[in-house]
């Protein structure tokens, strides 16, 4: 853990076949992360990107584009894993997320088979599948832990989601007996893009609504006190210039959580980040800022279904265009 008092972890929101043979060890190596996290883009991204995977795609004609990738994508998530097992055999985390096809949220049934059929292709034990927080992937989300198998639920942006997916994992403890660790993982700085150009022309406070957002969905996710799972905060880069880059990492520092963040943003917190505790909010100063912004004409949470729609979409494209290349 980066900060062993607040039982505090520092995830690397980033996967690429060069990397892991290089900073990713240092970064480890050095104490400062110990996790990392995937998701279609980031795989995207790598993929079509980088000259790593080249030799392997070349050798794999023949069969499917969705093979193709899982090939490619599964090589990385076992290399990670395996880089990653000596942190997750002292019981310090040391897991690595890999995500279901998002072309699936909407089918309980399809999820949980693939779920079941990636875990047990990369056979590590510190790998989390990550399954989106629909009503389809809360049924997943209980079923693969009930299997015995670790979960990150993905592309929370409302308290609904979170307690949907706290509630999901207890009872798949319930129906096994089996308990695994899993996260909860709240996006956050999309919130902030989404809705600071007009508070800011309301002459409402900017780059609150997402941290303040976030801090209220944790504190619903500890009270519930499911067995082994934890809060995680995403989408906590910084575009632009604007906050200091290590800005969503400062702010959402809380007791038992997680934060996956790019290598830049881990490097920034490093070097200057705040390392006191921020959370828990008071949820009086949570509310009078919500009132201020309901106040203003802004239907928050119309704004929070975009933002679950969206980053679905954004999913759903990365994937798309991954199949297309391959």
């Amino acid at each position: 853990m980066y900060i062993q008092d607040l039982k505090f972890s520092l995830w690397a929101d980033f996967i690429e076949r060069d990397y892991l043979d290089n900073e990713f060890k240092q970064l480890i190596n050095e104490g400062i992360i110990n996790g990392a996290t995937s998701n279609p883009a980031i795989f995207k991204n790598a993929i079509l990107s980088s000259s790593a995977y080249k030799e392997q795609l070349s050798a794999l004609d023949g069969v499917s584009s969705k093979e193709k990738y899982e090939a490619v994508a599964i090589y990385d998530i076992q290399k990670a894993a395996d880089i990653l097992k000596p942190l997750y055999d002292k019981g310090d985390d040391g897991y690595v997320s890999i995500e279901v096809d998002p072309f699936l949220c909407d089918n309980a049934q399809a999820t949980i088979e693939e779920g079941k059929r990636l875990y047990q292709t990369i056979a590590r034990k510190n790998v989390m599948i990550k399954v989106p927080a629909t009503g389809a992937g809360y049924e997943a989300m209980e079923e693969l832990v009930a299997s015995g198998i670790a979960v990150n639920a993905t592309l929370i942006f409302s308290k609904q989601q979170a307690v949907s997916c706290a509630k999901a994992f207890e009872q798949g403890i319930q129906k096994s007996g089996k308990s695994v660790d899993t996260v909860i993982s709240i996006f956050v700085s999309r919130i902030d893009r989404a809705l600071d150009d007009i508070l800011k022309s309301k002459g409402i406070a900017t780059s609150l609504a997402g941290v303040y957002n976030a801090a209220d969905i944790y504190a619903a996710i500890e009270a519930l006190h499911v067995s082994r799972c934890r809060t995680l905060f995403a989408s906590t880069g910084v575009k632009g210039d604007n906050l200091r880059a290590s800005y969503y990492v400062d702010e959402l520092l809380a007791y038992n959580s997680v934060n996956t963040a790019p290598i830049d943003t881990i490097k920034a917190y490093v070097k200057g980040g705040d390392k006191t505790a921020k959370l828990p909010i008071a949820s009086e100063k949570i509310k009078q800022l919500f009132k201020e912004i309901k106040d203003a004409g802004i239907d928050f949470d119309e704004v929070v279904d975009h933002q679950i729609a969206d980053g679905l979409e954004a999913f759903k494209v990365a994937f798309k265009e991954i199949m297309e290349n391959l």
